[in-house]
């Protein structure tokens, strides 16, 4: 995979580029039932859930990762603007997205 440079600012100094549109990276993921039974169980004395934690670190840094692939995909050098998104689903599962402006630059 090519070096694809992701920011979250807008604009990446010394450089002019054209935008090409819209790239993501998502994934979706869930814990084990022993993890679950364990966050159950922290839940009622308080604190991080260091479990849940793991995962969604895990999940950011793989839904960068397929951004840039998809960036690759696209031919661009760039991603500006990246964001990130995320939600639950039934409960017992993270979806997170990332997403930006994949970009060419010009010089």
């Amino acid at each position: 995979m090519a070096d694809i440079l992701v920011t979250t600012t807008e604009n990446i100094p010394g450089k002019d580029y054209e935008i090409i549109g819209e790239a993501f990276g998502v994934t979706t993921q869930s814990r084990n039932a022993i993890s679950d039974f364990g966050a159950g169980l922290k839940s009622i004395v308080g604190g991080e859930i260091k479990g849940y934690t793991k995962m969604l670190t895990n999940s950011r840094l793989e839904a960068i990762s397929r951004l840039k692939e998809e960036a690759a995909k696209m031919g661009v050098d760039a991603v500006v603007m990246m964001r990130f998104d995320t939600g639950s689903i039934a409960g017992d599962m993270q979806s997170v997205v990332a997403y930006g402006t994949a970009v060419k630059y010009q010089n």
